[in-house]
């Protein structure tokens, strides 16, 4: 009977433990065509809102000190701890751009991404490419958005994305820039119940990671151009196979002169990414994103737009773009 109860209550935990986290990301694109955008075309940040709720079992935190059932922007933005990196826009109109990575992580558990411009050959007027590496700076917006949190659970269990996460357009004019955009999940590393919290600040790692496609089967008819005449690849406004893309893993000097469609192992290699499409996460099958273990896990969050992508052109600018992401421990919906 003991045993038949513990299955019961163990059921009912799974069902209630409910790990809740939105994030909207107002993004205002400027006007200025090719891969990337071309020099003074920026992203606008203008919000990020941060909603996360849990139930019993399970809390969450952003300095592994603070617990709570509900963690907002503004403890992300106002958390102190040593090591934090967190780079949030904080609503006042800070600026940001493509950026280009392979999911590298480095020694200090941060993602090694790089920034792209487009430049003019001079010898013949084509454009190349040229990349710098781009890294976050604590408590000010950036090239991208990333920041940790820090999960503390009962149990080792699994993680879901469910079908509440989506990227899209946010204005009043859909441009598609929502389709070149991308989220990147790494799962650092865990400490057991009652660990000072420094213990848990101070793991920096890369133990599992995903990085997020939301939208790989819909391009805007600038996007499909942008595909055949930079990347000569064929697809479709709708409908649209994944298409494989290159990464910048390294720096890219003026003077190498590389083309927009180069794939030298130098400067590039190929993404692995998992895709839900346009019209979101399948409500009986929700993404695998990662596994919390018994204790303190921290995990890093990335959002940016890719430069890579063939949506990543000019006409996509002048939209506006919003993130949402919800995790669950259900893999499915009830």
């Amino acid at each position: 009977m003991a045993k038949k109860e513990n299955r019961k209550s163990r059921k009912r935990r799974k069902i209630l433990l409910a790990i809740i986290m939105i994030l909207f990301v107002g993004v205002v694109l400027t006007t200025s065509t090719y891969a990337w955008f071309t020099a003074n075309t920026t992203v606008t940040v203008n919000t990020i809102d941060v909603n996360v709720s849990t139930s019993a079992g399970l809390q969450i935190s952003a300095d592994a000190r603070d617990w709570k059932a509900i963690l907002t922007n503004n403890d992300l933005l106002n958390a102190s701890w040593t090591g934090k990196i967190n780079q949030i826009p904080n609503g006042s109109d800070e600026v940001t751009v493509p950026v280009s990575t392979i999911g590298n992580v480095d020694s200090n558990g941060l993602m090694e991404m790089y920034r792209g411009t487009v430049e003019t050959k001079t010898s013949d007027g084509s454009n190349i490419l040229t990349a710098i590496k781009s890294t976050e700076t604590d408590g000010t917006s950036g090239d991208f958005i990333a920041f940790d949190l820090f999960f503390l659970s009962s149990e080792k269990q699994m993680i879901y994305l469910t079908s509440e996460s989506s990227v899209v357009f946010s204005g009043s004019a859909d441009k598609g820039i929502q389709n070149a955009a991308r989220v990147a999940l790494i799962k650092e590393g865990s400490v057991a119940y009652g660990a000072d919290p420094s213990t848990a600040w101070a793991i920096k790692g890369n133990l599992a990671k995903l990085i997020w496609e939301p939208n790989f089967d819909v391009h805007k008819a600038s996007g499909v151009s942008n595909a055949s005449l930079v990347y000569g690849k064929t697809t479709s406004t709708s409908g649209a196979a994944k298409l494989s893309y290159y990464g910048v893993k390294a720096p890219i000097a003026l003077g190498d002169e590389v083309a927009l469609n180069d794939t030298s192992s130098t400067w590039f290699a190929p993404v692995t990414t998992v895709e839900s499409p346009a019209s979101g996460i399948p409500t009986t099958q929700y993404i695998q994103a990662f596994e919390v273990e018994e204790g303190i896990t921290k995990v890093r969050i990335y959002m940016w737009i890719e430069g890579q992508d063939v949506d990543c052109e000019d006409h996509a600018s002048g939209s506006a773009l919003a993130f949402s992401l919800q995790f669950s421990i259900n893999d499915k919906a009830d």
